[in-house]
């Protein structure tokens, strides 16, 4: 089939009585399926596309579930079949319980046309209202990106104030007061402690010298993550996908110092970033890092990326319990106050 877009799609048609085969033979990574049939042969059985079959008869294939039952496995969903644990977690009945999108309660980066947004603080509230969120963060770029029209000191301390009158007539959600502030290259924020400690949060980003070695570009955000006032790591491979690869950096390093920091790193929802990647959020998990999901939006319209977030982050194991933001506003203030 040839969509308008230009892309090409094969479009397959079964019978019902092998649509879970096919599907299942169709869906995951090769690894896998390879991996799913070899426990089928140690049963004396064979899977294809067309069903489970004993010799000559198909026994199952009419779900997913028959599937994965006739080689004693529970259903493992779509995506975690990459044959990196899954089936020995399945085994164990160990397979996480995955975020699904209604669990997300707010949105922890967004901008406004303060700085290089399209829409004003108040409709940014408005739409984050309308898909139901309890909170919304507003976080505008700091002065060092000059080119979004970031702000200062004087310029951030006016949209605290408006933040504060907008609250004050809002009732179904509050609208948090945070900023996408840089790291410079010393590890130092781009804005000074006495404006950060007004906020709620802050989003802490790299813009600039991503050509950094790796050692270095690691130390400088070891060194911002120092700072008492330096919540979420922005985007924290800085790749943007089919432009820019990622930076240079130790990400088990940054990930450990964010742990025992009491930092949190995000998932970059914006489909030009899906940052981090579905093996680094595995990481993050597996190190006891929790992460915000958080769309970057620089529109109305781009609110509805987080569901592109909640499906990487699907792929990454990731449960409600492991994304900040699924948490009500009173547990997400207490988490967000660094000890």
């Amino acid at each position: 089939v040839r969509l308008r877009s230009g892309l090409s799609v094969d479009l397959r048609i079964v019978p019902q009585v092998c649509y879970g085969a096919a599907l299942h033979y169709f869906t995951g990574s090769r690894a896998h399926n390879i991996a799913v049939r070899q426990l089928a042969v140690k049963k004396g059985y064979k899977i294809n596309e067309y069903g489970v079959f004993q010799d000559e008869e198909r026994i199952a294939g009419r779900t997913e579930e028959e599937v994965y039952n006739c080689v004693d496995l529970p259903y493992i969903p779509p995506e975690l079949r990459e044959n990196r644990g899954e089936l020995e977690a399945a085994r164990k009945n160990r397979l996480p319980k995955l975020i699904n999108p209604e669990e997300i309660r707010g949105d922890l980066h967004c901008h406004t046309d303060a700085s290089d947004g399209r829409h004003t603080l108040k409709q940014m509230a408005r739409a984050a209202a309308e898909r139901g969120y309890e909170y919304l963060s507003i976080s505008d770029h700091s002065k060092q990106v000059t080119v979004a029209h970031g702000l200062d000191e004087k310029r951030l301390l006016a949209q605290i104030k408006a933040i504060d009158e907008l609250n004050s007539k809002l009732d179904q959600i509050v609208v948090l007061k945070s900023i996408e502030v840089d790291i410079l290259e010393d590890g130092s924020l781009d804005l000074p402690d006495s404006i950060l400690k007004e906020l709620d949060l802050t989003v802490c980003s790299v813009h600039d010298l991503l050509n950094l070695s790796s050692e270095k570009q690691t130390e400088r955000i070891l060194r911002a993550m120092d700072n008492p006032y330096f919540n979420i790591l922005g985007h924290p491979t800085g790749r943007q996908i089919n432009q820019r690869a990622p930076y240079a950096l130790d990400l088990q390093r940054i990930l450990e110092a964010a742990r025992d920091r009491g930092c949190y790193v995000e998932l970059n929802a914006h489909p030009q970033r899906l940052d981090l990647n579905d093996e680094a959020c595995k990481m993050a998990r597996d190190l006891g890092v929790l992460l915000a999901i958080s769309t970057d939006a620089h529109s109305t319209a781009d609110l509805c990326y987080m569901r592109f977030g909640v499906e990487q982050a699907r792929r990454g194991w990731l449960e409600a319990g492991d994304v900040i933001n699924t948490q009500p506003l009173a547990t997400l203030r207490k988490l967000l106050k660094r000890k």
